[in-house]
């Protein structure tokens, strides 16, 4: 779902203004403290709504002044020699980072972050290296589309490119690798050609240990190594979003036979994973020729009427039910091109998740923001951008008076959502002969 290429940003972007530095002897587990209860009692709706006199507009100042020094002391932590300090600052600035749009804290600090965040990953244990990745996805989240974005993912790329392919690595510190490889690809460069099919390759390299092999045969996983393959397979099907035609039409012809065989994997969440990835990758395969088809479709179909229904005592009953809903919309779409529309609200917008392409894309995002997801929605320019929600809104007293009706704001999502799609596929047409 390629994007326009967004420059800098200035001062529309939302954030905190720089503040005045205060304390910063506190405790490592007091200010993280701080920091995550300043977080959790954050409002998420909060608005020029909730503005009162003049008073609290100055409190309100005074605590994002404090918040900025306690998020400066957590960025000098990062070079902390006690491995538990580093821990508990990247902790801390995870949870900033997806709970509040810091832009204008960031830009100026973005430099500092990042050779932070390059020394837990290259000298840090494995959980270490895992926050540090998370982490790293998250501020090209705040960063948003443009150069600076992309200044800090070529900075970064190859460690996290080293992480992912080491086999002796910690398996979470690949798996957070491998999220945040594609995540700052699609954020950072997803009009680079060159980026993304070096991404997208070293992202197959990690999943595609799990195809059969010659004989058909699946191999046998190693411990964690699911993790790994679902890891990598969304951040993959993620890039794949944004793939001129000529390159799609080349990774379904390699990939689609090779997922078919791995519906059977001994793995609830890779089969999920590799369930989903079928779907979006025939949806993307008709976007491009109405006439598309599976190859065996009988086959694949009868797979997925089995796992729709799985039955099996030895699987966890929540594994079953999760497995079979998937796996029921799967089978629905592939047969009849049937999706079930999901609804997003947040503060008093919504949008529609109307497509597996849409669903990948919101999901990636949800997977590194988390709870945040809807905070971001509102107010990060780059997430407004990618939904088609255009600016962020200033509400006033109005707002409430005039809602819209659900089918007018499905309609606007759709239209808007169509009108992306189709000047993405211009794009990829004209990058066909560069991929």
């Amino acid at each position: 779902m390629p994007r326009s290429k967004k420059g800098k940003r200035g001062s529309s972007k939302p954030g905190i203004k720089n503040g005045v530095k205060g304390e910063s002897g506190a405790s490592d587990d007091e200010l993280m403290s701080d920091i995550l209860s300043h977080y959790s009692s954050a409002s998420e709706g909060t608005s020029v709504l909730d503005e009162g006199t003049g008073g609290e507009q100055v409190d309100e100042q005074t605590a994002q002044e404090e918040t900025e020094d306690k998020l400066k002391q957590c960025i000098d932590n990062l070079m902390d020699k006690s491995a538990k300090t580093r821990l508990a600052a990247l902790e801390s600035l995870r949870q900033a980072f997806s709970s509040r749009v810091l832009y204008d804290f960031l830009i100026e600090r973005r430099l500092t972050v990042s050779d932070c965040l390059e020394r837990s990953l290259k000298k840090g244990g494995g959980e270490e290296q895992a926050a540090a990745a998370t982490v790293f996805a998250l501020l090209c989240i705040q960063l948003g589309g443009g150069d600076e974005a992309e200044e800090g993912f070529k900075m970064l790329r190859p460690i996290l490119t080293t992480i992912l392919i080491d086999n002796t690595a910690s398996i979470a510190a690949r798996q957070s690798c491998a999220r945040a490889l594609g995540m700052c690809c699609y954020v950072s460069s997803a009009e680079d050609g060159e980026d993304l099919i070096k991404s997208l390759a070293l992202l197959e390299s990690a999943f595609m240990t799990s195809y059969p092999n010659r004989e058909g045969t699946l191999p046998t996983p190693k411990p964690g190594n699911a993790g790994l393959h679902t890891a990598a397979l969304q951040a993959w099907s993620l890039l794949v979003t944004i793939c001129p035609a000529s390159k799609l039409t080349v990774l379904l012809d390699l990939h689609l036979p090779k997922l078919q065989a791995c519906l059977q994997s001994s793995d609830v969440n890779y089969r999920i994973a590799v369930g989903e990835t079928i779907a979006l990758l025939v949806e993307l395969g008709r976007d491009i020729d109405e006439e598309f088809d599976v190859e065996d479709s009988e086959s694949l179909c009868e797979c997925l009427k089995s796992l729709a229904t799985d039955s099996n005592k030895h699987r966890a009953k929540n594994d079953r039910r999760k497995q079979r809903s998937i796996f029921r919309e799967v089978l629905h779409y592939i047969e009849n091109e049937d999706f079930t529309d999901e609804k997003i609200r947040f503060g008093v917008e919504s949008i529609y998740i109307d497509s597996w392409m849409r669903r990948r894309i919101y999901d990636a995002f949800k997977e590194i923001l988390e709870s945040g997801v809807r905070h971001h929605l509102q107010f990060n320019p780059l997430l407004r951008d990618i939904f088609g929600l255009g600016p962020p809104l200033i509400l006033d007293t109005s707002v409430k008076s005039n809602k819209i009706s659900r089918f007018e704001k499905h309609l606007f999502n759709s239209a808007a959502f169509k009108a992306r799609t189709k000047q993405r596929n211009k794009v990829r047409d004209k990058r066909a002969d560069v991929m």
